[in-house]
Formats: structure tokens, C-alpha cells, sequence
């Protein structure tokens, strides 16, 4: 068990990482949205505020989800990718949707989002991850 964690738990350890309101949304629209600056990410409909979409940017990259990188294009930008282990909760992103998709009242747009990755199956998951990592693996 780490050190600074309440307890060994494989739920609570992933709580820790995701137990907060903003911090799968980021990843959202990273993954899902294609948004790569702190910007882009700040104008998601959910309203982040900066301060708390700095700190959760700043955990999400010492954790080993997210890398931020110099965006050559603007000296005063930084490019946020997503890393392998990032890459990897696709289905976590994807399990969930579908969730909300079964019991909550999901808009339209995003119903067919979720119907087309859950209706992909285990094959489209995969080529979408493939595509990810040719995007954020440099």
C-alpha cells in the first residue's frame, strides 16, 4: 500500500486518482474532444474553473495520465497528450457513458457517441486506442 493512501484498496486507489468531479472530464475531452491546450479544455459546457483545472492538469501528469509538452506553435502554450497508461481508460470512459447512458437522460449527441463506441464492441475500443496512441505518442 502507498503511503499516502487510506487504504490498499483497488477501488479506493483509483478513487483517489478519479473521485472527483473534474478529473474524468478532463481526460474526456483530451481523449474524446481532441482539446490538447489549457484553453480548449476551459471552455468545456461543465465551466472548470482555472485554478482547478490547473491542479487537476498538474496531478493528472504526476500520476503518469497526461505529459505536457512545449507546443511549438506558440512559445506561451503547452500540448497536453495523453499517455499509454491514459490511453488505457478508454474503457473505463466508455463503461461509464454507457451507464449513464442506460439510466440517466443523456442528450442526444452524446447518446449516439456512447451507442457507437458500446455497439463497436472490444474491436472499435481497440482501433480508437490505436488511433490515440498515434496521436499522443510521439
Amino acid at each position: 500500500m502507498k503511503k499516502d493512501s487510506k487504504s490498499g484498496c483497488s477501488i479506493n486507489l483509483g478513487l483517489e486518482v478519479f473521485g472527483d468531479r473534474w478529473t474524468l472530464l478532463i481526460i474526456r475531452d483530451i481523449m474524446l474532444g481532441d482539446k490538447r491546450h489549457f484553453r480548449e479544455i476551459l471552455k468545456s459546457d461543465e465551466k472548470i474553473s482555472t485554478n482547478i483545472l490547473s491542479n487537476r492538469l498538474n496531478m493528472l501528469e504526476q500520476k503518469g495520465i497526461i505529459v505536457k509538452q512545449n507546443d511549438e506553435s506558440h512559445k506561451q502554450k503547452y500540448i497536453y497528450s495523453l499517455t499509454q497508461k491514459g490511453i488505457n481508460l478508454l474503457p473505463v470512459i466508455t463503461s461509464i457513458a454507457e451507464w449513464s447512458l442506460k439510466y440517466e437522460a443523456v442528450d442526444e449527441v452524446s447518446a449516439q457517441h456512447t451507442k457507437y463506441l458500446v455497439d463497436g464492441g472490444r474491436e472499435l475500443i481497440d482501433s480508437f486506442s490505436l488511433e490515440l496512441e498515434k496521436k499522443h505518442l510521439r
